[in-house]
């Protein structure tokens, strides 16, 4: 007397639908790590530049060796476009110059703060100049209307 033998097919039929809430669940964790990670890479240096009416640089072109000179005199150098690396001045000429062997052509540009003494500026950037950089330009922000 088996009662049950139309239930146990009922029971090995292969489920059609894909639980779906799982995916779900775990696209919704990483959208929150990514949104609360996001504000943590950014890195560099914070510095306020001074806004002037100037070329914007070309998109198509390599990108720059930045050197950054924050509010209190510290020099930074960007020369692989990823993150600020603390220098000190007797070595950014020597450094700039190595980066520069590696890709020649490559623009140098000096972003300082709009706070820095204008002297610490012309100083870091004569030291390029003498040191063989063949052509050295200043960051800013565009004047807004």
């Amino acid at each position: 007397m088996n009662v049950s033998s139309g239930s146990r097919r009922d029971r090995r039929r292969p489920m059609a639908e894909i639980n779906v809430v799982p995916y779900i669940d775990v696209s919704l964790v990483l959208l929150i790590i990514f949104m609360v990670t996001a504000p943590m890479l950014q890195s560099g240096v914070d510095v306020d530049l001074p806004k002037a009416e100037a070329r914007a640089v070309d998109p198509n072109q390599d990108k720059p060796i930045i050197v950054t000179i924050d509010k209190d005199g510290q020099l930074y150098l960007d020369a692989t476009n990823q993150e600020d690396i603390p220098v000190d001045p007797a070595s950014l000429t020597e450094k700039v110059t190595r980066a520069l062997a590696e890709k020649p052509g490559t623009a140098v540009l000096i972003r300082g703060d709009k706070s820095v003494d204008y002297g610490r500026v012309i100083t870091v950037m004569a030291a390029l100049k003498n040191s063989g950089v063949p052509q050295v330009g200043l960051m800013t922000n565009p004047v807004e209307d």
